[in-house]
């Protein structure tokens, strides 16, 4: 089966039901992606399949051929960070970092359909993805700061 992942196609020998997340950290090696619930519950998971957020321990591989897959690995760069990304590390977002791909792709998605958002609906678009730490205030800050960035261009 094919995969395009982060701008590349992969070809990859998987049973059309192993779930997405599988596929990307098994098989390709891109543990960016966090394993959390598997029930798609705690958005640990998170990636975009044609820029939208999906769980991936419950898009199935064979869901995902022919969308453009997006993982945390291909958002952004160390050297040009996507604005969520710089938002996440400016607002000093992460504890202990585990939720934090999902929290950043979920956020991502969210802002590209919903550039100005109010409180209520960052806590309705972030609400199923699960912080342990209870970075919550400093999530709701970064989403804020990065839809400023990205409204400015």
């Amino acid at each position: 089966m094919e995969l395009r992942v982060n701008g590349q196609t992969y070809e990859v020998d998987v049973e059309e039901d192993m779930p997405l997340l599988w596929v990307l950290r098994d098989e390709l090696g891109l543990t960016g992606t966090k394993y959390g619930c598997g029930i798609a519950q705690c958005g640990a998971c998170t990636v975009h399949l044609d820029g939208m957020a999906v769980r991936s321990c419950q898009t199935w591989a064979a869901d995902a051929a022919g969308a453009e897959i997006t993982t945390i690995e291909g958002l952004g760069t160390p050297e040009a960070p996507h604005p969520v990304q710089a938002a996440w590390i400016e607002t000093q977002v992460a504890q202990c970092g585990y939720c934090q791909p999902g929290q950043i792709m979920q956020a991502a998605s969210f802002l590209r359909d919903v550039p100005e958002p109010s409180d209520q609906d960052i806590d309705n678009a972030m609400g199923g993805n699960l912080c342990r730490c209870a970075t919550y205030p400093r999530l709701r800050a970064a989403v804020r700061m990065a839809a400023a960035r990205l409204r400015e261009g």
